[in-house]
């Protein structure tokens, strides 16, 4: 048995190249197995690269006002270490104040840590300033000389007291203190990048070196959020195990094949195996946020081996060689499944329109990791499978009817006949309009406190509700910075300050907002402490000089100003950072500052991680769109240029754009909300979805313009020779990311399901609803229409075409009887 010779120049082209390949296929097999060993020894370099500043999207305009500011007043990158009494009285004893006082210690050495941003009652930039009759008095809260003894205890009760840290420093049931401190994204005198496990790491010595049976330690901030991820890997990678076990077993079952179901595995695997070498050599590295990629990339091969496989296996059913076989595959899948390929890259590529670094790289790495997947799928397995042979168990035909025709597909063909089509359109709209009114309760940003990456009873997030529970303040901070001109001291001029004083009694009425901290607050303390601590001078004077005695008070140390006040940080704790409170606390404070109009005074957003957060969402919010519309308008070009039909397009697109919705609403019904981890979700989706209707659409419009066919008969072809495969992808793929709503990791939990559930329904949108859109769009017609027009200009290959069973890009020239072949496979 032969293969016919191509027709068209494209075809041509395509059996060429096929020819060359299995041609050379031995060479190609050797020489991929040495680059790939040569790329495995670099993967062996990869390393976790994860950094704050990956997080930020650096060209919104409140992170130009925290960039310019950073180094000033920081709070973004923050970690906060509470010492919680438990045992009787309050934190005023010997045992709890030594406890706080080598924790202090061990937190100022922690490497990374910006020492002149260590707060606690033991650091010298805490303060207590009172007036008595001869003047200013100011101190640190504990001397030096300190004697735990009930004179020296009662002694800092008494400095803490008039600090006015209770609530800040110290909780307001006098049952915790804290240690409060910021980090450098860069170590200033090595210029090495902060290694965030080590600092998650040294937290930890400190909690198991401190914690007792009184002693409490609870820890919070963005290091050890990035730690606690970092440890989770090891349940990643055991997921990845796990997928690996499932899918080798259910491709086991599928293809009766131990050669194909290595073949199929290696082939899945290489990609991975080469993007992890090849990130080290252009200096990159993978971010925690992004180690699910290559495990995206194996399902993915793993997709487009199985197509692969199947149709070779289905010509050695019909009698060709190993090689032939392999060749005519090539044949047959080039266009539908380098198609795939570039749209599988193409989602992930759309996902770089997010303005955020760790996105970027994200989409970076996995589209690069498709495009591997082309050498690998495309080169490298029908290499391999021209030189190997079908098992003789693997060989045996499936059952058929009396026509020949395999039952179950013929069955499920009848959805391509009018009535069944019309049912289904119908469930179709109920569906989207369903899926439409309920996706309007998704919301941008985090959902609940604490952090969204790992589960609500993690330590972390116990920790979390333990700070916020006992304190005024928490890690959820937004800054506003004021910047004056034209002014020395701007501490010194009413206008400016009380422009402060009105921004503080605005926002402290905002719900959402737990406290506000501002320079207008302290002055007035230091005002009335200067009148005998009498409440009605606890306000702002009018006068330079008046004014001069309060702005005593105001150290830059304090992390609230600048000398001379020329920049002004205004401090604002909320009591979460969910999406709806960003936005409504956003919206107030950009209210506000819309209408203030005092002259020399410039209020900016946004700092603090809830400044970070708030640009965040808006960033992903803007990107949605735009996300989506890019890689829709792209995926109809493709398809447009492949199929040049528009009911081609309207086929394979509708209802990729149906499952996008019903996955909006999944998140909203599971209190997902839209964040950078979940954003690209959708775009994955689509990208590994479409394939479903690419190749599907693809045998059918072969079929029909091949063959004087119905649209019912080919849409039975195209589940025959591509739907087992479509089919076994879908359920490995679903069931294999499915496995990580185990996970201990939440972000990891909540993209298990989304995909999951996108993998899986945009296999049944290609099955059900595609083949009913083709009936009413009359596909059929159109399709005949053209086989017309090709025979007119090609009379003599159209009548070979008529009576020979052809594939894309190659076809069969004496096969098989029909009830011999059709129900094989």
């Amino acid at each position: 048995m032969t293969l016919s010779e191509p027709v068209s120049r494209l075809d041509r082209l395509i059996a060429a190249t096929a020819r060359w390949l299995i041609s050379w296929s031995k060479t190609i097999v050797s020489l991929t197995l040495i680059a790939t060993a040569l790329l495995g020894v670099s993967a062996l370099r990869t390393h976790l690269d994860p950094g704050f500043n990956k997080l930020i999207p650096l060209r919104h305009e409140y992170m130009a006002a925290f960039l310019k500011h950073a180094a000033t007043f920081s709070g973004a990158n923050r970690i906060l270490v509470s010492v919680e009494w438990k045992g009787q009285g309050d934190i005023y004893n010997k045992e709890f104040l030594d406890s706080l006082r080598g924790v202090t210690d061990e937190v100022f050495f922690t490497p990374g840590v910006n020492r002149g941003q260590v707060y606690s009652l033991f650091t010298p930039n805490v303060k207590y300033i009172e007036i008595t009759e001869d003047g200013y008095v100011g101190e640190v809260l504990i001397p030096s000389r300190f004697e735990a003894n009930e004179q020296g205890l009662a002694q800092v009760r008494s400095n803490v007291a008039k600090s006015g840290q209770i609530g800040s420093l110290v909780s307001n049931d006098l049952k915790s203190a804290m240690v409060r401190a910021d980090l450098l994204e860069v170590d200033p005198k090595t210029g090495e990048k902060l290694d965030y496990h080590q600092v998650a790491q040294r937290m930890e010595e400190i909690r198991s070196k401190f914690e007792n049976k009184d002693i409490s330690i609870h820890i919070i901030g963005f290091s050890k959020v990035l730690g606690d991820v970092m440890d989770g890997l090891f349940t990643v990678m055991t997921f990845f195990a796990v997928a690996f076990v499932i899918t080798a077993v259910m491709l086991r079952l599928y293809t009766r094949s131990t050669n194909l179901t290595v073949v199929g595995l290696l082939v899945a695997l290489l990609p991975v195996i080469w993007l992890l070498g090849l990130l080290p050599l252009v200096g990159y590295g993978i971010d925690p946020m992004s180690i699910l990629v290559p495990f995206l990339i194996f399902s993915i091969g793993v997709s487009h081996a199985v197509q692969m496989t199947g149709a070779w296996k289905h010509d050695v059913r019909a009698g060709l060689t190993s090689k032939l076989a392999a060749e005519n595959a090539i044949r047959k899948l080039a266009i539908p499944g380098t198609l795939a390929l570039l749209t599988n890259a193409l989602g992930f590529m759309v996902i770089m329109l997010i303005d955020i670094p760790i996105v970027h790289e994200l989409g970076l790495t996995a589209c690069l990791g498709v495009l591997l997947m082309i050498i690998t799928n495309k080169v490298f397995l029908p290499a391999v499978l021209a030189n190997i042979r079908l098992e003789k168990t693997a060989l045996t035909a499936v059952s058929s009817d009396a026509n020949g025709r395999n039952t179950r597909w013929w069955k499920l063909s009848a959805l391509a006949e009018s009535r069944p089509a019309l049912l289904t359109l119908a469930a179709a709209m109920v569906f989207l309009v369903v899926g439409t009114y309920e996706s309007r309760g998704l919301r941008t940003g985090d959902i609940g406190t604490g952090a969204p990456e790992l589960r609500a009873d993690s330590r972390y997030n116990r920790d979390n509700d333990n700070i916020i529970g006992h304190y005024s303040i928490g890690m959820d901070v937004l800054s506003v910075y004021v910047e004056t001109s034209n002014l020395t001291e701007s501490c010194l001029n009413w206008p400016v300050m009380n422009a402060v004083e009105r921004f503080e009694a605005h926002m402290s009425r905002v719900d959402g907002v737990q406290s506000v901290s501002t320079v207008s607050g302290l002055a007035k303390i230091a005002t009335s402490g200067n009148n005998e601590g009498n409440p009605r001078w606890a306000a702002l004077q009018r006068t330079e000089a008046a004014l001069r005695s309060g702005a005593k008070a105001l150290s830059p140390d304090l992390g609230l100003n600048t000398e001379g006040c020329q920049v002004i940080n205004l401090q604002v704790f909320l009591k979460d950072h969910e999406g709806s409170t960003l936005t409504h606390v956003m919206g107030e404070a950009r209210k506000f500052i819309a209408a203030e109009k005092t002259p020399n005074v410039k209020f900016l957003l946004a700092g603090g991680n809830a400044g970070v957060a708030a640009a965040t969402n808006e960033a992903v919010e803007h990107a949605e769109v735009q996300m989506l519309g890019s890689i829709f308008g792209a995926i109809t070009l493709l398809c447009w240029l492949t199929f040049r039909s528009w009911r081609a397009v309207l086929c394979i697109v509708v209802p990729l754009a149906i499952v996008s919705i019903l996955c909006n609403a999944l998140m909203a019904w599971l209190g997902i909300g839209l964040k950078v981890p979940t954003l690209p979700v959708v775009a994955l989706g689509v990208g590994v979805g479409v394939d479903y209707g690419i190749y599907l659409f693809e045998s059918m419009q072969h079929a029909l313009r091949e063959r004087d066919i119905t649209l019912r008969e080919a849409f039975y072809e195209a589940m025959r020779q591509r739907g087992n495969a479509a089919i076994f992808t879908a359920l490995t793929m679903s069931i294999g990311v499915g496995t990580w709503a185990f996970s201990a990791l939440k972000f990891q939990a909540d993209m298990g399901i989304l995909l999951a559930f996108m993998f899986l329904v945009n296999m049944l949108g290609a099955i059900f609803l595609l083949p009913a859109m083709a009936c009413w769009l009359n596909v059929e017609g159109a399709e005949a229409r053209a086989r017309a027009r090709q025979l007119r200009r090609q009379p003599q290959a159209g009548a070979a075409s008529g009576s020979a069973a052809m594939h894309a890009g190659g076809r069969i020239l004496k096969p098989e009887p029909q009830s011999s072949v059709n129900g094989k496979l």
